[in-house]
Formats: C-alpha cells, structure tokens, sequence
C-alpha cells in the first residue's frame, strides 16, 4: 500500500516557510510515495500551488489532508494537531524536550511523532537530515543583514572625498554552524571580526574562517555529547558573563547564538555589559526563545532599545525570514529522511535503527525517547 505524504500551510505570526517545496515533492514520488499539499502551503516561501500541482502533487483542503494523509509534515507542531488520528505520523521540529506535553498528547492519539530536532548529529549518514544545520545557515546568514541593516554605519571600511570610515566592529558568540555562516557572512561585508567559542574544535574553526579568535582566562573545557556542547555549571557560566560584559563593549555588532539542546540558552550578556556598549551598538540573540537566550533584555521576536541607545534584536527564528532558502533545504533534509524511513514506497518504522532511535519521540501509544520520558516526569513532578 502507498503511504500518502500531507504537507501542512504554517500557522504563526512570522512562520513563512513550508515543509517540502515543488522539488521535494518530485524527489518523494520517485519514492513510491503520493503526495497531498494544503492549498496555499508554499505561498508565502514563493512556492505558488501551481508548482505543486505541477510537480505532480494533489491539492486540497485542510479536512482532507487530515483525513487522508498517513504521514504529515510540518515545520513547527500544527496548532490543530489534535485532528490528528490513530495509525497517522507528524515529522517536524516539534521540539519535545520544550514541551514534553505535546508528545504525551501524540501518544496517547496513538501518532507516531518524529522530531527532527533530536537527530543524533554525530552520524555521518544523518548529515542530508539535518535540519537544525540547515537552518541554522540560512540563521547565520541573515543575522548579519539584520545587524547591518540596523546598525547606523558602514560594515567595511570606506575611503571617499568627505574621508576615510573605519569598518566596523563584529563579535560573534558561538562557532557551530549559525556563528561560522555569521562569521563568514560579516566579513564578505567588510567587517572586521572577532568570535569566541567555550569548545576547542569551534575555537580552531574560527581560526579557519579568518576571524580573530578571542582568549580570555583560562579556556572551557566541554566535553559534547550528540554533536553538542555540555551546558556549563555555574560558576563557568559566571565567569563566562562577567569577561563578556568587558569584552562586548569594545564592539559595534554583537552575535549570540549560544545554545543547549532541550534546556535553557545560556546568558552570556548582562545589563552590565549592554550598558557598557556604544550608542548605536547593535545586538543581535539568535538564541531568544521561550525559555529566555543569551542576552539578558532580548525578546523573542523584538526589537529593544537600551536607555544608552543599545539596540537588542531577539531573533530566534530568522530563518524564516529567508523562506525560499530556508524551505529549500528544510526540503531536502525532510525528503532524506523520508527515503530512510519508507521501504518500496511505504513508512517502515524501526526503532532498531540509530537514527530513528534519535527521532522517533512517540510511537504505538508511548512516548519511547528516553530523555522526552525524563523531561515529561520533570515537568509533572513540578505540577
């Protein structure tokens, strides 16, 4: 039997990309698999129903798609995804170690819930998975333009009949993939740069980029496990703090996209240290989100002025600012991962395997993720 893919439109203020683009639908049909796309899914990422429909998909209702989907893709979790049916599975950035109820409730439907967001990132056969990667890039990229955009000089510097400007100033928090694109990014601009990270292997990427590395006291030791960073204690995280509110003044643009998997961002810049900052200066926190980020006054999707004139942009999920590129790749990781997980053109799910181990949250009416089962006792006993 032919397992038939539903492609959900994005709901949320801001959210303009769309799970598969006309492309990915080809690349699933020559899976064996059918393909449904909500009408007007793709219409903000400029992937009009026409190239669906072209593509060979079948456009229809909402109603429909829920009906007959046996799998459903989206980028965030549905906020109806309660019409979700026993036997269906839901693949996308359904983030469950944040919210731990949201895969008891798939449970208890008995669907079968796929988290891309916990893909085991050290397995080399899961890299065209990836989509945290991905979108972190496209994240990186467009940090850069925000800052520039916002700040109130030139990124390089400029020699004209009225002078010579300085360029400016760059620092960027954090080496993986978002630091390395907005390291990258600031000096095709012109801009001189300087980044720092705790973890050795990110500290020789930046060497690699070109960019100044910043030292200071002595280095962070962090072991990772799955392709990131431990958290650090509190008295690192401390001593961290207190060198960047020094360190940050010195800067015109400031980048943060420091991240812990499934826990709180670490604040990294105090009031102190955005205190200390230039009029004019501009802070850009990839990192902001519901449980807080690395800047202590950013706002997930706000922009802040500090009474010395700091802008504090809180920008967490600008990869859907850029939503052709960003549902371009966010495509091609969901149509990889597909091809894992089909045989002959059906769904085979098999738990036995690393990388579904690493994705699959819920599955036959439990939630079977060890560290989801962990974040839903927590969040129970706190109740």
């Amino acid at each position: 039997m032919t397992t038939t893919v539903g492609v959900v439109c994005e709901g949320g203020e801001g959210e303009r990309r769309v799970a598969l683009t006309p492309d990915g639908v080809s690349r699933l049909q020559r899976l064996g698999l059918a393909v449904l796309v909500e009408a007007g899914a793709g219409t903000s990422a400029w992937f009009p129903d026409t190239a669906y429909a072209a593509a060979g998909a079948r456009l229809v209702s909402r109603d429909d798609l829920y009906l007959e989907a046996d799998v459903v893709l989206c980028v965030h979790p549905p906020s109806d995804a309660s019409r979700l049916h026993e036997g269906q599975t839901l693949i996308g950035l359904l983030q469950p170690l944040y919210d731990p109820g949201f895969a008891a409730a798939m449970a208890e439907a008995k669907v079968t819930a796929v988290s891309l967001d916990l893909l085991p990132r050290t397995l080399s056969r899961a890299q065209s998975m990836d989509v945290l990667t991905s979108q972190a890039n496209v994240a990186g990229y467009k940090a850069v333009l925000v800052a520039a955009n916002t700040f109130g000089g030139y990124f390089p510097m400029l020699m004209t009949a009225a002078g010579t400007t300085r360029p400016a100033q760059v620092f960027v928090i954090g080496a993986g993939v978002a630091g390395l694109q907005a390291i990258a990014t600031a000096r095709r601009l012109g801009a001189v740069v300087t980044a720092y990270d705790v973890r050795d292997a990110a500290r020789a990427d930046i060497v690699s980029t070109g960019a100044a590395l910043l030292e200071f006291g002595s280095p962070v030791s962090t072991a990772e496990t799955g392709g990131y960073a431990r958290p650090l204690n509190t008295a690192e995280l401390d001593a961290l703090r207190q060198a960047m509110d020094t360190v940050v003044t010195r800067f015109d643009v400031v980048i943060t996209t420091a991240q812990v998997a499934g826990g709180r961002p670490p604040l990294m810049i105090g009031h102190r240290g955005l205190s200390g900052m230039k009029p004019g200066s501009v802070v850009v926190d990839l990192a902001a989100g519901p449980l807080g980020g690395n800047v202590e006054t950013s706002t997930p999707d706000a922009v802040t002025v500090t009474g010395n004139g700091v802008t504090v942009i809180g920008a967490g999920n600008l990869a859907a600012q850029v939503p052709t590129a960003a549902s371009t790749a966010y495509s091609r990781n969901m149509t990889a991962l597909l091809d894992h997980l089909t045989r002959g053109g059906e769904l085979a799910i098999d738990l036995a395997d690393e990388v579904q181990a690493g994705i699959v949250v819920a599955h036959a009416g439990e939630i079977i993720h060890p560290q989801v089962r962990a974040a839903l006792a927590g969040t129970q006993e706190r109740v």
